[in-house]
Parts: structure tokens; sequence; C-alpha cells
């Protein structure tokens, strides 16, 4: 069997989702960048089970699936999705001292993602997980 599309160009995948995150959020790197995508992954993360979130990574793209389940620590406790203001809180608390993730990064990162993926794909399995999930990739 032949290396799978989705793997030969996961690179260049990438580079675009981090391209598009920048640009929509005005930051001006993708270092910058880098910790605002990995804040909303880990905010989304930590409102999930394990198979919730293997069920979701596994609509990403190789590498966003990779940094969607890196550094993720099993025990920590699961939080409940409360509002918008307050998940964007916890996403600008990584790395405070380096983190410029602006209070639209999970709108931003939801923009991004969208252009990025099979949308379709991503609402379905959304829809399967708990309420709140589908809100908090709303892009508006």
């Amino acid at each position: 069997m032949p290396v799978p599309f989705e793997y030969k160009r996961a690179s260049m995948a990438f580079e675009q989702f981090m391209l598009d995150a920048r640009d929509i959020s005005g930051l001006a790197t993708t270092h910058q960048t880098y910790t605002m995508v990995q804040g909303v992954f880990q905010a989304f993360r930590r409102r999930l089970d394990t198979k919730q979130a293997i069920r979701f990574a596994n609509v990403l793209p190789p590498v966003l699936r990779a940094l969607f389940i890196a550094d993720w620590d099993l025990d920590e406790p699961r939080r409940p999705f409360a509002d918008r203001a307050a998940m964007t809180r916890e996403v600008q608390a990584l790395r405070p001292d380096h983190n410029l993730a602006p209070d639209s990064s999970i709108a931003n990162v939801a923009t991004a993602l969208r252009r990025n993926i099979d949308q379709a794909e991503l609402d379905r399995v959304l829809a399967s997980l708990p309420a709140g999930a589908r809100d908090f990739w709303n892009a508006d």
C-alpha cells in the first residue's frame, strides 16, 4: 500500500493551517500561533473523555492530531464546557509570559481549522460529543 496522501503532505498542510490561524488572529509569527493553537486544543481536550478526544483527533490532519494529543495528562480532571470568555482565559494561561492569544483565539482557531479540514466530517463528530463541543468550534 502506498503512503496515504495526508501523510505525504502533512508538513505542507500544517504550515497552511498555521499561516491561516496566524493571519486570522493577527499574530506576527507562527511561533506565537503555535502557543495559541496548543492552548485551544488543550482547553477543548480537557472537556472530553479519552474516547471522545480520540474520535475528535481522528478528523484532524496528522500534525494537528499529534499536537492535540501531545503532553496529555490523562489524570487531569475533566472540565465542563464553560462560557467562551472563561475558556479563552484558559487558552491564554498556557505559557502566559509568551502567550499572545487574542480574546478571539478560540473562534480564530475554529475558522482556520474549518478552512483546512472536511467540515462535514468535523460537524458529524462534534454532534457525537458532549453538549458544548459544537459551540466551542463555532467560528462565529
